[in-house]
């Protein structure tokens, strides 16, 4: 490393760190995220700085079996001769780190941030401090390879460290089984109370959660399995501008069906094609809503449900079954009267599996 070149150590930093042990934004399994700020290192590549590659490969000569964007084992080396960066490295590590202990690992994404030289690295682990772990192990030895002072004893001395941590009971996976999650933009908490009035009192409490979209991405869903799920609308503005973009706001609020249970329920809106096949293709049931009386044609297709809104009454049907609900009112959201109308209808009726 030439004087001129910027330390590592004091620009590539660690600004985020946290552990999701339920569905997340990102995977369905455990994954570990770690935000890093690479500051000039934005600029300088593994093919910029000499040995870089010889000194990951001597310390971690599994990373010759990554396959990476290559599809083929041999693609992440192939990556760091032609040239990658501290983030993606900082991915690679983290994994090969774990299984050098054993650890059946292989998901790992990196992304860029909302600021110029930052980013986001998610990656799955089996024991949750051994990934929170690996994550600040993998950033020093991308540090040490930048700066040309990693050594095969530094790599040793951080997997010792990690089975002795692999050792230590895990934190418990997330078990809970709730009744219904709800997400999405805005109407949360008035759809939470209209379908527990809708439900009427019960034996058992009715475990409604709201789950608000900038707590799905930074801890991923609070319960294992809800019987449904309502996805009020496809507007998200608790996030950062980049999870605001329709795919990821999508991919965001779809997250509470990945803990419906096949022949479950889907409560979206009629014209969220997206989510509605999403929920489809998880085998789940799709119920559709609209503060309008017309429901779209592909809606029509993949619904067994539907709620909307007739000369200003909500109506609610399923298999050709309809039943008039209320007056729409104007002090509340017309998607959190009618979602939470149609899910309670669904519910009541047996028309979902326990």
């Amino acid at each position: 490393m030439t004087s001129a070149r910027p330390s590592p150590t004091t620009e590539i930093r660690l600004t985020t760190l946290h552990a999701m042990r339920g569905a997340n934004f990102w995977s369905t399994r455990p994954v570990t995220r770690v935000d890093v700020a690479v500051g000039a290192y934005d600029h300088i590549s593994s093919a910029d700085v000499p040995a870089v590659v010889e000194q990951l490969v001597a310390a971690l000569p599994g990373l010759t079996d990554h396959e990476c964007s290559i599809g083929e084992p041999g693609g992440f080396i192939i990556r760091l001769r032609r040239g990658t960066y501290a983030p993606h490295i900082i991915e690679h590590v983290a994994l090969e780190l774990q299984t050098m202990i054993g650890h059946d690992v292989g998901f790992g994404r990196t992304r860029g941030g909302d600021v110029q030289g930052e980013y986001t690295i998610v990656f799955e682990h089996r024991h949750e401090q051994v990934g929170l772990r690996a994550a600040a192990l993998a950033l020093e030895t991308v540090q040490r390879a930048f700066s040309g002072t990693l050594q095969p004893s530094h790599v040793a001395l951080a997997v010792r460290e990690l089975g002795a941590l692999a050792n230590t009971p895990d934190a418990p996976p997330i078990a809970q089984h709730v009744l219904v999650g709800v997400t999405g933009g805005v109407g949360r908490a008035e759809c939470l109370t209209l379908l527990h009035e809708g439900l009427g009192p019960s034996d058992d409490e009715h475990l409604i959660i709201d789950v608000a979209p900038a707590f799905i991405l930074h801890a991923g869903l609070p319960y294992a399995r809800s019987r449904l799920a309502i996805v009020l609308d496809t507007e998200v503005n608790d996030v950062p501008p980049r999870y605001r973009e329709p795919e990821r706001a999508r991919r965001l609020l779809g997250t509470v069906i990945d803990a419906v249970p096949r022949h479950g329920f889907v409560v979206c809106p009629a014209d969220a094609i997206e989510l509605q096949e999403e929920a489809r293709d998880a085998e789940c049931r799709v119920a559709v809503f609209t503060s309008g009386d017309t429901i779209p044609g592909h809606a029509l297709e993949l619904a067994t449900a539907f709620g909307r809104v007739r000369d200003g009454v909500i109506w609610v049907e399923h298999c050709d079954d309809a039943e008039c609900v209320r007056v729409l009112r104007d002090d509340q959201p017309a998607s959190s009267q009618i979602a939470a109308a149609l899910a309670a209808y669904v519910l009541r009726g047996a028309h979902i599996s326990q």
